[in-house]
């Protein structure tokens, strides 16, 4: 089993740095697309709006999906409908709006549920393992944008087209993901008993999983409008350059990617409930340090803070929704439903918000939702406990 345990591990960071690849090969070519289509920034905003109603149409399926027919498969069928969105939107940067804004949408509804699946797959390695892990997948994440990002700004230097360069990565995409797959443990038994596929919007009703997702939700939100809004702050808040204003961000997602990395001995050490609690705590106490901080300099060590804060809340939550196999499936797909509803409503929110008061001001907002999330923090309190399996040396990952 420690094999095959660590075989799967190595599968799951591919695929989770796969999806992080996609996503920041696809963002970072935005430019070019509304160039070519001379999109106002209303009409792209609206146009954007479309991968995010992809993944919300996605997810509540995710659950009766990955339950018939496993994780592996899912992925792998998710892959090639997000590619097959990225192909669309490339050849439709030269067609128009429409075509862009279908693509899309299949590129949204593939990465729903391909997120869901392999937040499910990760959870039953992390279980075979009997260690916290899931938050490492989740920096592999990160790391996959940042290859993404810096493979866009290639393209662009070369003046390689959008059409030619989402192809490319759609292939390697389609390619990756088939690939990655197959080192998946076997499906577990995600309910897949007639029984069980009635019931897959069951989870939907259970107080610990709407809690759970509540907690998800509070710590989507303070990593979103960190991600969204730390720039800003920093250039309309505190006048910096446009240099530093991106070296905030850069400083946000290098904090919380370290928690990702590292957090994992803090959970196995402490247990879920402490290290959430006190993480939300310190993210909080990051934010209010951007917001009422007397200096940049002080605005750089609370943006520290709250990326550090925020790093392990989403991830974890996962893994506590899944902590039973049997309905890892539903209950993940329910608490990311939830959770990616942040992504959408938190930066709008702050932007509503900064607009009578300044973003600065705006981002003390962050501030209490991350108090509910300290509050709801205890509802990830382990209901089937990692048992470490005498067959696998908890000291490999």
């Amino acid at each position: 089993m420690n094999g095959v345990a660590e075989r799967a591990s190595r599968s799951v960071y591919a695929v989770f740095a796969l999806s992080g690849v996609m996503t920041a090969s696809l963002l970072s070519r935005v430019p070019q697309i509304r160039d070519a289509l001379h999109l106002s920034p209303g009409r792209l905003g609206a146009l954007l709006l479309m991968s995010a109603v992809g993944s919300l149409v996605s997810l509540p399926l995710a659950g009766t999906v990955v339950g018939r027919i496993g994780d592996a498969r899912t992925v792998a069928a998710m892959t090639i409908v997000a590619a097959f969105g990225l192909v669309v939107v490339g050849i439709g940067s030269r067609i128009g709006p429409v075509p862009v804004g279908v693509g899309l949408f299949l590129y949204g509804f593939g990465a729903g549920q391909w997120d869901v699946a392999q937040n499910v797959q990760g959870a039953a390695v992390e279980q075979q393992l009997g260690r916290s892990i899931m938050s490492r997948y989740h920096a592999a994440f990160s790391v996959g944008t940042v290859i993404g990002a810096l493979g866009g700004a290639a393209m662009n230097a070369l003046h390689l087209s959008p059409r030619t360069h989402l192809v490319v990565v759609a292939i390697g995409i389609t390619v990756g993901g088939t690939v990655g797959v197959r080192g998946f443990l076997p499906d577990a038994d995600h309910g897949n008993t007639s029984d069980e596929r009635r019931s897959a919007w069951a989870a939907w009703t259970e107080r610990r999983t709407l809690l759970i997702g509540l907690f998800v939700l509070c710590s989507a939100f303070a990593e979103g409008t960190g991600n969204d809004w730390l720039g800003v702050a920093a250039i309309d808040g505190y006048h910096a350059t446009a240099a530093i204003g991106s070296f905030a961000y850069v400083a946000f997602v290098a904090a919380m990617t370290a928690g990702r990395w590292f957090g994992p001995r803090l959970l196995d050490g402490h247990g879920r409930v402490p290290v959430l609690r006190s993480g939300a705590l310190c993210s909080m106490v990051g934010v209010l340090i951007v917001v009422f901080g007397p200096s940049l300099a002080t605005a750089l060590v609370g943006i520290a803070l709250w990326g550090l804060g925020t790093a392990l809340g989403f991830p974890t939550g996962m893994s506590a929704a899944a902590d039973d196999p049997v309905h890892s499936a539903s209950r993940v797909s329910a608490v990311a439903t939830i959770g990616y509803a942040a992504f959408l409503a938190g930066p709008s929110l702050i932007g509503a918000i900064g607009n009578h008061i300044g973003v600065r001001k705006a981002l003390t907002v962050t501030a209490v939702i991350l108090a509910i999330g300290a509050v709801t923090a205890a509802s990830t309190d382990s209901a089937t406990p990692i048992v470490p399996s005498k067959a696998v040396d908890p000291r490999r990952v």
